[in-house]
């Protein structure tokens, strides 16, 4: 892999006080797009707990594979760029008006970064802290991602495994990971 100097805003806090010099971050070769399944709708989704799989069917990053992401130095910040007009297209597909919600709700991955999951539109829904009829959302699906992203990490589950699961109904790979149903 390429090491490459990122501009001083893009690193705030990597250099050190006494000198002008910045660390270099390892660029990250994330590859292709790499959908679950054909999107068939990309207006008209239906907002839940779960994705529309026919609007959000969930897609992974080709290069991010166990190695990459298991690897001590990898992180999520330097592939975590989700520009403003998508998230507001995936909002608007949902039916939404585009705008910023605060913490009651975030445009979020279907398949985590932490699992190799892609920026693509495909692998983003809008998903609220919690939900009207007390459905469980982001924060306790965020607690779901970590612990499988250690938990293929560890070779308990295989990372395609993993990434059709959470894409496929996280709350059911909640159940098995964690022994209990999610709660909102």
């Amino acid at each position: 892999m390429a090491r490459r100097a990122l501009p001083l805003l893009l690193v705030a806090g990597a250099f050190a006080a006494a000198t002008s010099t910045v660390r270099a971050i390892t660029s990250i070769e994330v590859g292709k797009t790499v959908p679950l399944r054909h999107q068939t709708k990309t207006s008209g989704c239906t907002l839940g707990p779960l994705p529309d799989r026919r609007c959000s069917p969930g897609a992974y990053y080709s290069k991010l594979t166990k190695r990459v992401i298991c690897s001590p130095s990898f992180r999520t910040g330097p592939i975590r760029n989700v520009p403003v007009s998508v998230k507001h297209q995936v909002e608007a597909a949902y039916g939404l008006k585009p705008r910023s919600y605060g913490s009651s709700l975030e445009i979020d991955h279907i398949i985590s970064l932490e699992l190799g999951g892609s920026n693509d539109p495909r692998n983003l829904y809008p998903e609220l802290a919690t939900f009207a009829d007390g459905a469980p959302g982001y924060h306790v699906k965020d607690k779901l991602e970590n612990a499988t992203h250690r938990a293929m990490c560890a070779g308990t589950i295989g990372l395609r495994t993993a990434q059709r699961q959470i894409a496929g109904n996280w709350e059911l790979l909640y159940q098995q990971v964690f022994g209990v149903a999610p709660q909102g």
